[in-house]
């Protein structure tokens, strides 16, 4: 799929946004770029730099998620040759390959505490120390940060250093969901679909019919743009006859009555047990014989608390009053068997 470098819109809250990345653009200063997944944060950083003084410098772009946490901070401040196993050459970081320009970290939120205080040394003095060595770098680096976390509540919570917050947050851009971009969807549709139309060599753009478009306005879009244009094209390519309007979309391509099931987690057996109708009274209005009422609760009783102890029979047996011989006994009796 080839990239989009251009916005698509026009509701308030989408050209809202963009406004405020345009304003931005010119500042020296990091911005904080917020938003779900396929809401465009990193069109949003392109917008920033592409406006920016630093235009004809590199924008260099790095997913803080799509590495191990062991190399995070060699790909940022790069490595001195025998730095570590496997550094068999020097190797500049992201930081040195981004010097003059500007550096997009997204998934912030993923950042380890460790790599996080030296962002922050970065970020405060303009200077960054590769691994394996003692003497530090000059660089000059516009950031821009995105990510689809609340970070000050992980502030909060000791999950993300406040004051690299601060740092990075002298503007704030909260991208708007596609949910709430009023009129987007049908201008967004639109486009994605006479692209792929003559992508696929169709004479015309038939459009969708009305009961298509009604359906994609209600739709909730939880992995917004993105989201939005797998569904049209899939549509699109999906259609024979290119003459008539496209009247069927498939929202979920994993909808399949031979989907396979996934086998359900222990974790997950272990509290649908916890949650088991033993938590509920026995229904005496409908108790006709009083032993086979007696067992059956109590067998209720005894597999209710053996899955709220994940089968530990010795735990079980103290939770429950009894020795270990005796719930022995009750697992025999009633023949359970630990089937999570």
């Amino acid at each position: 799929m080839e990239r989009e470098n251009q916005f698509i819109g026009q509701s308030g809250a989408f050209l809202d946004a963009v406004e405020r990345a345009s304003r931005a653009a010119p500042m020296r200063r990091p911005v904080l770029v917020i938003g779900e997944r396929g809401t465009g944060k990193e069109l949003i950083a392109e917008r920033l730099h592409r406006l920016s003084t630093r235009w004809d410098e590199p924008l260099v772009t790095m997913n803080c998620a799509a590495l191990p946490e062991t190399l995070i901070e060699a790909e940022l401040f790069g490595h001195e040759a025998g730095a570590f196993t496997g550094a068999t050459r020097s190797r500049a970081g992201r930081f040195e390959e981004a010097d003059k320009g500007t550096l997009f970290l997204d998934e912030l939120g993923t950042l380890s505490m460790g790599a996080q205080e030296r962002l922050l040394r970065a970020v405060e003095y303009g200077e960054v120390t590769r691994i394996g060595s003692s003497r530090p770098t000059r660089v000059d680096v516009r950031i821009v940060a995105a990510t689809n976390e609340d970070l000050p509540r992980k502030a909060e919570r000791g999950d993300f250093r406040a004051d690299l917050l601060d740092r990075l947050s002298f503007e704030v851009i909260t991208l708007p969901p596609l949910r709430v971009r009023e009129g987007d969807v049908h201008v967004l549709t639109d486009y994605f679909g006479r692209r792929m139309a003559a992508e696929l060599g169709w004479e015309g753009w038939p459009g969708f019919a009305p009961h298509v478009a009604e359906q994609m306005e209600k739709h909730d879009w939880p992995g917004n743009v993105r989201e939005l244009r797998n569904v049209v094209e899939r549509a699109i390519y999906r259609w024979d006859d290119w003459s008539e309007p496209i009247g069927h979309v498939v929202f979920d391509p994993f909808d399949s009555p031979w989907k396979p099931v996934s086998p359900e987690p222990r974790a997950e057996k272990a509290a649908a047990k916890v949650n088991a109708p033993a938590d509920r009274p026995p229904d005496f209005d409908h108790v006709d014989d009083l032993r086979s009422a007696v067992d059956a609760h109590e067998r209720a009783i005894v597999e209710h608390a053996l899955g709220k102890h994940r089968w530990n029979q010795r735990q079980t047996a103290k939770a429950l009053g009894l020795s270990y011989d005796q719930l022995r006994h009750c697992i025999k009796k009633h023949a359970l068997a630990d089937d999570s």
